[in-house]
C-alpha cells in the first residue's frame, strides 16, 4: 500500500466545507494514502472523524496550537458502497420553507443555503427536487441558492415548484429554475420516491 500522505488546509472553512473538501482528496488518491485536513474547530473534527468511520477509513486527530490536523487513511469504500446502493425508487427531497428547522429563522436560512450546497456534493445526485409553500421562495427571483439550483437542474435533477404555492405567493413569474407542478402531481411523486428527505 501506498504511503503517500496529501494535505488539505480547511482552516477558516464552516461545516460542511471541510467534508465535501476531505472526500474530494480522499477520492484522488489511492488505497492505503493518508489525507490530513487542518481546521480550526471540534465540531469539524467530530464531521470529519464521523465521516471517515463511516467509511470504514482508519482516522486519527492531533492538535496543533488552536487548530487541529485530522488524519485520515484511505481503506476500501465498503460502506460508501453500501449506502449508494440503489433504492426501491427515485430520492426525493421536499422543501416546505426557505428556512432550516424552527427556532431562530437567521439561522434556519445559514443553514438551508448549506443544506442545498451539500445537495450539489453528493454522489450519487437525489433524482428530483420539489418545493411548496414558502420553499418557493427558493426556486423564484432573490433566492440565496438559485446557482446552486441551476447546476443541479443542468445535472439532470428534477426540480419541481407548486403552481398554487407561486400563485398565493405573487411569485408565479418570478420562477428561475424547474418547472411549476400541482399538488396530486407532487402527492404522486411522494408516494412513488425510493426515499424521501425532508430538511
Amino acid at each position: 500500500m501506498s504511503e503517500a500522505r496529501k494535505e488539505v488546509n480547511c482552516l477558516g472553512l464552516e461545516c460542511p466545507l471541510p467534508v465535501i473538501e476531505a472526500k474530494k482528496a480522499l477520492a484522488a488518491v489511492e488505497e492505503g494514502s493518508w489525507v490530513d485536513i487542518s481546521v480550526d474547530g471540534n465540531t469539524q473534527v467530530q464531521n470529519l472523524t464521523r465521516m471517515a468511520q463511516n467509511q470504514g477509513f482508519l482516522v486519527e486527530t492531533e492538535p496543533l496550537g488552536e487548530n487541529f490536523i485530522v488524519h485520515i487513511q484511505k481503506g476500501k469504500e465498503q460502506a460508501e458502497a453500501e449506502a449508494s446502493a440503489p433504492a426501491a425508487g427515485p430520492t426525493t427531497v421536499v422543501f416546505s420553507s426557505d428556512c432550516m428547522g424552527r427556532g431562530d429563522d437567521e439561522l434556519g436560512h445559514i443553514l438551508m443555503k448549506a443544506f442545498v450546497f451539500s445537495v450539489t456534493q453528493m454522489d450519487p445526485l437525489p433524482d428530483r427536487l420539489i418545493f411548496y409553500n414558502y420553499g418557493v421562495k427558493l426556486t423564484t427571483v432573490g433566492s440565496p441558492v438559485i446557482e446552486d439550483l441551476k447546476r443541479l437542474s443542468q445535472a439532470g435533477m428534477e426540480i419541481f415548484s407548486c403552481g398554487t404555492c407561486l400563485k398565493h405567493l405573487g411569485l408565479e413569474d418570478q420562477l428561475q429554475v424547474g418547472q411549476v407542478s400541482n399538488m396530486y402531481d407532487i402527492l404522486e411523486m411522494q408516494l412513488k420516491s425510493g426515499h424521501l428527505i425532508k430538511p
